[in-house]
This record gives structure tokens, C-alpha cells and sequence, in this order.
């Protein structure tokens, strides 16, 4: 009767021979097994064969295998059909699991219980909808393999730690779901101290990740920091960085210092705009960074084609850089009703340019027909750069009071309005304000008019 070290013997020579087949085997179709050294692999070569082919009728090849060959410890049954059905059932295409599982093979090694499906519980905790997890989890499968209680939950919390309101972190995630493996101390945190240290309140922060959660990846040494010195360096005023990247963040992770060389020497070259006068157009439209030249000549060969000097259109865009991303068409029906009907000189344009950002049927027509009634002369800026509001009291006033000028944003501080009036920290918190703080560039130290369209 043989002893029972003899069957240990004999299992292990067994298992060492099945393992030599099934090497071979894969060998064969082309599957380097150096990696399986230390995985248990089937008994037979069948069930080896059926995994391969599982994973090649989802779609992968021979080289994905080989790009990740520990996969082929996975069992159908046990593995591989549990965990693609469930990624099926929270959304993502079956036409498409073979390219989930080429981007993130490790899911295939994952408990759907205890794995799985807390993430995708996770994440509609995120109020990320249901419609979109499938779609979050296509562009960031590592999700699948982080712990809730690490990254993820840390990097939430801190975002809302600085003012991120909790039912915009879905829309976040679905649109930037990446922010959700950043470590707060490496990552978050410095970027936001940096922007903070240029003068961009928290609060604008938070509206800024709401609306563009792509500007938590900008990498703070290589592109954010660089992009502020070359911006420095193009003339820009440091007190006026905050404004600019209120108003532009992609400005930050923009290819900089190529795209603002381009756009000065073609400002220099063809609008006559000296280095001084651009710098002064990027801060006040720091777009113009990326705004095509061919776009930009459309309304300045309208505005020199109106016999307007090339000295004076260079002037006015600097005032009011605005004119370059005009259409061309809504231009020339508001610089008809100037000469047409206003008969104004031309003189009154240059120094306003600012007359061809306002609606016309809206704006401007109404308010000069009011004009007109009550026998009234002013200036374009007098009964344009107002509110609706301030312009009737001003309709009712008997004289031409001087022109007040529009608010300033210390950053750091509250709205402050003409007259003293401030911006209680209510109606600071509405949406409203926040929107307006945010759409009107957050100015540093710079008192701007107030253009209310």
C-alpha cells in the first residue's frame, strides 16, 4: 500500500506536468507564461482553452493577453462572468466590455459583493446618475479597484471643505472623474493653495471645479506654475492674474508660452499693437490667447473698412478686446443705426467701442428711442453702461449726472457697489452672485463698468 508522502509526491509531479502542458499550450498561441510562475493554473489544458477563448471572443488579443497574462487565473464562472455581468448591469455596453477589460484587466480578480458594488453604490452617494456610471466608469475604470474609505472619500471631502457645493461632485465626477484618485496632500491641496495665493478666493475656486473639474489634473509644477511666469513675463500685471484666470482657467494649462507669442507678434503685425497694448487685451480677455487670427481679422478689417483709422481700431480693441469675437453681421446692423439714425461722429465709436457689445433691438434701440422723446444728449456710455433700473432713474433726473464707475471685487473681500452699498454674505452665497462674480472675472483691485446685458 503505497504511503501517503508517496500521493504527495505523485500529486506534485502530476501538477508539475499539467503545468509544463499548459505552458506549452500557451506557448503555442503565442502567450509568453513567464508572469503565470507563481499562479495556479488549471488542471487541464481544456479549461485553459476556454479562458483564452472567453477573453478572446470579448474582443482581446493574443497581445492584450500578454499585456496582462495574469488574467488567465481567472475562472469563467467563478471570475469572469460574474464581474462582466455586473459592469453589464451598471451600464456599460456588452459590445464594450472587452475594451473595459483591456484598460483595466485587475477588475477581473474583484468580488462583485464586497468590491464592486460598493463603488458603484459610491458613486451614486456622489449623485452621479444612474445613466452615467457606466459612462464614468469607461473613462476611469481604476475606480473599480480604489477604497472608499482612502482617496476617494478624502479627496471629496476636502472639495467640499472649500466650498464645492455636495450636488455638483456628480456632475464633476461624470465630467472628470480622475480628481477621485487624487491624493489631496500631493495634489489637490498645493494647486489650490497656489490659485489662492494669487489672489483667487476659495470661493471662486469651488464655482471654477464645478463648472471645469479638468483644471484639477492641470500638473502644478510642470504647467500651472510655468504658465503664471510666462504670463508674468508677457507684461501681465500680478494683480490682475486672479482676474484672468477667473475669467479663463483652461488659460493654465494652455500650451502658453507658444500661443501668446504667436498672437503678439501677429498683434504687432497686423493690428499695430505694441507688446504693452496686448498684455493690456489679455487681461482683459485673456480668451484672445486662443482665439483663431483668422477670426479676429473679420471684425477688424469691418472696422477699418468704415474708414476708421488703423491707429483707432488698434485703440479700441485694446479698450475693449470684446470687438474681436463680435459677428460680423451684428456689428454692421448696430453700425448702421449709429450713422443712420443716431448721426453721431465716428470720433464717439473710438472712444466707446464697448457701443458694439450691446444688443441692438434690446438695448440699444429702446434706449435711444427714450432718448429721443425726452430731447436728451449724452454720451454712448451715459444711456448704454447701465442697468434697465438706473437707466430710467436716470431718464428721470433734470441734469446729466458724471458717470459713476461700475463695481470692484477686492479679492478677499465683498462686492462693493456705488454708494457704500455692500453685498450682505447671503445674497453673496445666492447663485446669482456667485455666477455674476464669476462671469464678470472676479477684477482684482480694478474698479470695471458694469455691462448688464
Amino acid at each position: 500500500m503505497p504511503s501517503v508522502t508517496w500521493g504527495v509526491v505523485q500529486g506534485r509531479k502530476e501538477k508539475l506536468v499539467s503545468r509544463v502542458i499548459i505552458c506549452d499550450f500557451l506557448k503555442n498561441l503565442g502567450i509568453v507564461p513567464d508572469e503565470l510562475e507563481h499562479l495556479e493554473l488549471p488542471s487541464t489544458v481544456e479549461v485553459m482553452r476556454e479562458r483564452v477563448e472567453f477573453l478572446q471572443k470579448l474582443g482581446l488579443t493574443i497581445d492584450d493577453i500578454n499585456e496582462y497574462p495574469l488574467m488567465l487565473g481567472c475562472s469563467v464562472r467563478k471570475n469572469m462572468i460574474p464581474v462582466l455581468g455586473y459592469l453589464e448591469k451598471i451600464g456599460i455596453q456588452r459590445s464594450r466590455l472587452g475594451e473595459f477589460i483591456k484598460n483595466f484587466p485587475q477588475v477581473l480578480h474583484t468580488s462583485v459583493v464586497a468590491e464592486l458594488v460598493p463603488v458603484g453604490r459610491f458613486l451614486r452617494g456622489l449623485d452621479v446618475e444612474k445613466q452615467d456610471i457606466g459612462y464614468v466608469l469607461m473613462k476611469y475604470p481604476e475606480l473599480l479597484g480604489f477604497k472608499l474609505e482612502g482617496t476617494m472619500s478624502t479627496s471629496v471631502a476636502y472639495l467640499v471643505s472649500i466650498g464645492v457645493r455636495p450636488r455638483d461632485i456628480g456632475p464633476m465626477v461624470t465630467q472628470y472623474p480622475y480628481f477621485l484618485g487624487m491624493r489631496v496632500g500631493t495634489m489637490i491641496k498645493p494647486l489650490v493653495d497656489f490659485l489662492v495665493s494669487l489672489g483667487l478666493p476659495k470661493k471662486v475656486l469651488a464655482r471654477m471645479f464645478e463648472k471645469r473639474a479638468y483644471i484639477l489634473g492641470y500638473d502644478l509644477e510642470e504647467t500651472v506654475k510655468p504658465n503664471v511666469d510666462c504670463l508674468i513675463s508677457f507684461g501681465i500685471q500680478k494683480k490682475m492674474l486672479a482676474s484672468i484666470i477667473a475669467q479663463y482657467p483652461q488659460i493654465i494649462g494652455l500650451p502658453l508660452k507658444a500661443k501668446l507669442s504667436s498672437q503678439q507678434y501677429f498683434f504687432n503685425l497686423k493690428l499695430k499693437i505694441d507688446p504693452e497694448g496686448f498684455a493690456q487685451v489679455i487681461e482683459r480677455m485673456p480668451q484672445i490667447a486662443s482665439l483663431n487670427q483668422h477670426v479676429i481679422m473679420k471684425p477688424v478689417e469691418f472696422l477699418l473698412g468704415r474708414a476708421i483709422l488703423t491707429e483707432d481700431v488698434a485703440k479700441m480693441v485694446v479698450k475693449c478686446p470684446q470687438l474681436l469675437a463680435l459677428q460680423v453681421g451684428l456689428m454692421k446692423n448696430s453700425y448702421y443705426f449709429f450713422k443712420s439714425e443716431m448721426g453721431r461722429p465716428m470720433k464717439e465709436l473710438v472712444e466707446f467701442p464697448e457701443y458694439f457689445t450691446y444688443s441692438l433691438e434690446s438695448r440699444i434701440k429702446p434706449r435711444y428711442q427714450k432718448l429721443q422723446s425726452k430731447g436728451i444728449r449724452c454720451s454712448l456710455a451715459w444711456f448704454l453702461n447701465c442697468s434697465d433700473k438706473r437707466f430710467e432713474e436716470r431718464l428721470q433726473g433734470d441734469y446729466i449726472e458724471t458717470e459713476n464707475v461700475g463695481p470692484s471685487f477686492c479679492m478677499g473681500g465683498k462686492l462693493e457697489l456705488p454708494g457704500n452699498e455692500i453685498v450682505s454674505d447671503e445674497e453673496d452665497d445666492s447663485d446669482g452672485a456667485l455666477k455674476e462674480m464669476f462671469s464678470r472675472a472676479v477684477v482684482l483691485n480694478l474698479k470695471i463698468k458694469l455691462v448688464s446685458q
